[in-house]
This record gives C-alpha cells, sequence and structure tokens, in this order.
C-alpha cells in the first residue's frame, strides 16, 4: 500500500451549518456575515451556492450582497455552533485508520496508507454526512500541495486526485496564482518579469528566480509550480499561525485621536490572544479600510517575538503613521504573525523553503 494525502474540505461550511439547523433554507441563497443585517457595515464571511450564483464572495459588503439577490437570507455569524460541527466532523473523521491533521473549521488532512484512495475518500464523505449532515469534497495526492489542490476541482462534492503524472496536464496553463502559496500581489510580480502560467514558471532558471525574489523564495516559487510539497501528515493539534482583531465602524471616523484609541484597544485584546496562545508575536500588521470599500494593510516585523502588550501597540500605533490621513475609515484591524513553535507544521513549512526539493 502506498502513502496517500487527502485533503477534506467541507462545501460552504458555515451555511451549510445554517441550513442543516433550518431545513426550510435549502436550495435558497442563504448568506452568513456580521448580525445578519445588509444595512449594517459587514461583510460576507460565506455563502451558500445558490447565493454564489449572484457574485456573492467573501469579503464583500453585505449591502452589496442585498442589492446583488434581494431575495437572498442573511445570518448572522455563530462562531460557537460553527466550532460545534467542526468538532463533530473532525471526530467522525478520526474513527477511520488515518492521521489526521487539523487546518481549520472545516478543513484538514489525511494520512493514510491505502491502495485506493479513492474508495477511502468516498468512504470519508458517508461518514461525515451520516454524522454531521454536511457534504465535504475530497482531493487525493501524493503530496499535500496537491492534495489541497485537488479539491478544488472536487467541488462540490467530488473527489479528485491530482499526482506528478497529471500535475502538469491539469496545471500548466492556470495561472500562478492558481498554487498555494502565491497570491495576487506575488501574480503580479511574476506577470511583470513575463512568467503568466504555472508551465512558465515551473521552466524559469531558478537563479532568475533567486535575483528577483530572493534565494529562498524564488527557487521556492518554482518548486511549487512543479508540484513538489511535503508529504507529512501531523495529529497534532491545529496551531494557530496569527491573530488578529478588527471592528467595522456604523460611522465613519477620521480624526487620528479617535482612531488612536480604536486602534489601542484592538492592540490590546490582541496582545490578550497572544498570552493566551503562549506564542510570541513575531510580526505586526493593521488593516484600515477605508470609505467607500478600499483596504490597505501595512506591517512590520518586530525587532525580537515579543508578548509585551505595550510593544505590539506601540508597533501598531507606528504603522498607523504609514497611511494617509484624514480620510474617512469604516474598518480599523489588528493582526500578529505569532512565532511558530519548534516542531510545529508551521516551522515545517517555512524549513522546507530552504531544502533541496524533489523533481
Amino acid at each position: 500500500m502506498a502513502w496517500w494525502v487527502l485533503h477534506v474540505d467541507l462545501d460552504e461550511f458555515l451555511a451549510a451549518v445554517e441550513i442543516a439547523r433550518r431545513p426550510e433554507l435549502r436550495g435558497k441563497p442563504v448568506v452568513v456575515g456580521g448580525r445578519g443585517d445588509p444595512t449594517e457595515r459587514a461583510v460576507v464571511a460565506t455563502a451558500s451556492y445558490a447565493a454564489r450564483e449572484f457574485g456573492i464572495r467573501s469579503g464583500i459588503p453585505l449591502r452589496t450582497a442585498a442589492r446583488r439577490c434581494p431575495d437572498a437570507v442573511f445570518l448572522p455569524s455563530d462562531p460557537p455552533t460553527y466550532e460545534a460541527a467542526s468538532e463533530q466532523v473532525m471526530a467522525a473523521l478520526r474513527r477511520f485508520p488515518v492521521v489526521v491533521e487539523v487546518l481549520g473549521w472545516d478543513e484538514a488532512f489525511l494520512g493514510a496508507n491505502t491502495d485506493d484512495p479513492e474508495a477511502l475518500a468516498a468512504e470519508v464523505q458517508r461518514t461525515v454526512e451520516e454524522a454531521t449532515g454536511l457534504v465535504c469534497s475530497v482531493g487525493v495526492g501524493d503530496n499535500r500541495l496537491r492534495a489541497k489542490l485537488a479539491t478544488g476541482f472536487a467541488k462540490p462534492a467530488g473527489i479528485y486526485r491530482l499526482t506528478r503524472e497529471n500535475w502538469m496536464r491539469v496545471m500548466a496553463q492556470r495561472p500562478p496564482e492558481a498554487l498555494w502559496g502565491i497570491g495576487p500581489k506575488t501574480a503580479k510580480k511574476l506577470a511583470a518579469a513575463g512568467i503568466t502560467s504555472v508551465r512558465q514558471l515551473a521552466a524559469t532558471n531558478t537563479d532568475e528566480l533567486a535575483r528577483r525574489f530572493g534565494p529562498t523564495t524564488g527557487p521556492w516559487y518554482r518548486a511549487l509550480a512543479l508540484g513538489v510539497g511535503g508529504t507529512d501528515v501531523s495529529a497534532d493539534g491545529h496551531v494557530a499561525r496569527s491573530r488578529s482583531r478588527e471592528t467595522t465602524f456604523q460611522l465613519n471616523i477620521s480624526r487620528r485621536p479617535q482612531l488612536e484609541r480604536q486602534l489601542v484597544a484592538l492592540a490590546g485584546r490582541v496582545a490578550g490572544d497572544v498570552a493566551d496562545e503562549g506564542r510570541p508575536a513575531a510580526r505586526v500588521g493593521v488593516k484600515v479600510r477605508f470609505a467607500p470599500f478600499f483596504t490597505q494593510t501595512r506591517s512590520v516585523t518586530l525587532p525580537a517575538p515579543t508578548k509585551d502588550a505595550d510593544e505590539i501597540t506601540a508597533a501598531a500605533l507606528g504603522l498607523l503613521d504609514k497611511f494617509e490621513p484624514g480620510r474617512p475609515v469604516r474598518l480599523l484591524g489588528v493582526r500578529v504573525e505569532l512565532e511558530p513553535s519548534s516542531g510545529s507544521i508551521e516551522s515545517e513549512m517555512l524549513a522546507s523553503r530552504t531544502r533541496t526539493v524533489d523533481r
């Protein structure tokens, strides 16, 4: 039997949990976010597939969602209920003779020795649905990267295999941001270098990428394009990579003293989260959403990782100087990146960038 990595991703998770306790909503456009009031300032946390047909996506304002689909059902976010549902799903996954690595509320990696990963995936789907009423998609891969990406091709409620054998056939013509680990900003930088597809990135000289993006990050991008990834799956508990707090103002604020008071309060709450987590903050970021809906973020690496609330707050206040003053602000947030714990998955991911990868 071979070692396989399966990525289990619950379909439309938050909306599905709400529909499970309100069966009459099945098939209707359901939007979850804020307090469920589309007249208030808040953003969409998730939308059912029926709502997504109207162009409703996570992160857009509830008001925009209401304009796109006036008949949508808007519901308040209910984190305790979602957490309980997630725990039920993970308990169902642990019934199998596999290693379960929880990634968040709605997804997990499974590591399994099996000669029929698709059969295992189908059994996982049946078990999860019978235990919780929720539907999941499963990506099957010969490593973590490929399993994660495979899930996107499996949705909704499907199973898809992505391995070294079919990697280029499936991914070659897709843009670099289709890769797990490359976001829009990096994709723009790659495009400026004439790299607009996974195939081009995979064929780019490593030295050239190192020159443009750094000696570690540049070659790592090429490794992603080749589909290279780790195969380890850890049963250790999910370890947060960051902590953040943010608030949306129902009325815009623009005066510096007001913003500072809000920022100090948010930084204090984040510092409390850091203390509870037991790992120091390595980097601090501030998020500002200007009216009507333009978002900017600024961040800074701390001189040394810290749990000190005053240091975190001072870094956040310093970042406020990097934004244009006087503009009306509708949302303010503070985020810290936590120092990876020794032996954690995050630490392993960082270390993997510097290793020689297989071809």
